[in-house]
């Protein structure tokens, strides 16, 4: 099975299914270079029927902008929730294979192994790609999270299990940090820590953002009859 390119006739059970399939690969430790030097944000905007995808690459130590891509497609999978990565993959990879420099850890704004079936988009991402992400969320999809003391992040436990943390940044945001791929819950907590500045969002998920609406209103602006609300 093509895990990269479900199409929209499959059932969600099967897609359920194939996201339990596919956290068996998850890999839970690091296996990022010793010194990290470029780390990556992606954000999927969309208008209409199309899917636009931006991925910024920062320098990791200094967080100052190295390159940025996008892709547009046409919306393949739709809109269900659990199954968010069937429809954001294949405009991802799209953008990611324009990028000229090489990146070493990926944040994706989604959940990786804090899922109902244990595979979010981060996690698929990062399992297709064979590329350390890390899955940065801005609510839970599942379970509860325990008291945060003294720290500014707390585990996320569900069935008896941690599968990812909540923390809290500087501005009080929370944010639900999970391992994607190829990386502890420990390293993904702290690249998350480092990246995010005063917006309470990652440095690379907040440009990835920006860059994916400004491509989207200008498509919205010369097709408004089409795409307006």
């Amino acid at each position: 099975m093509n895990l990269a390119n479900l199409k929209p006739h499959f059932s969600v059970e099967k897609a359920h299914k194939a996201q339990l399939q596919l956290s068996k690969h998850i890999i839970f430790e690091d296996r990022l270079p010793k010194e990290i030097r470029y780390v990556a944000g992606v954000d999927v905007a969309y208008a209409g029927t199309l899917a636009i995808s931006s991925v910024v690459i920062l320098n990791y130590d200094s967080l100052d902008f190295v390159e940025a891509q996008t892709a547009i497609c046409k919306v393949a999978f739709p809109y269900v929730p659990t199954l968010l990565s069937f429809r954001e993959l294949p405009p991802t990879l799209k953008c990611i294979r324009k990028l000229k420099t090489q990146l070493d850890v990926l944040l994706v704004d989604g959940q990786g192994f804090a899922h109902p079936y244990r595979c979010g988009f981060a996690s698929h991402l990062g399992v297709v790609l064979n590329k350390p992400t890390v899955g940065v969320a801005k609510s839970k999809l599942v379970g509860e999270v325990e008291p945060f003391g003294n720290r500014d992040f707390a585990y996320l436990w569900h069935e008896g299990k941690v599968i990812g943390a909540a923390l809290r940044a500087s501005v009080g945001k929370i944010l639900y940090v999970s391992v994607g791929h190829m990386v502890s819950l420990g390293t993904a907590i702290k690249i998350v820590r480092h990246c995010t500045r005063h917006s309470g969002v990652p440095e690379p998920l907040k440009m990835a953002h920006e860059i994916a609406t400004q491509k989207r209103n200008k498509i919205v602006s010369r097709h408004s009859d089409e795409y307006k609300t």
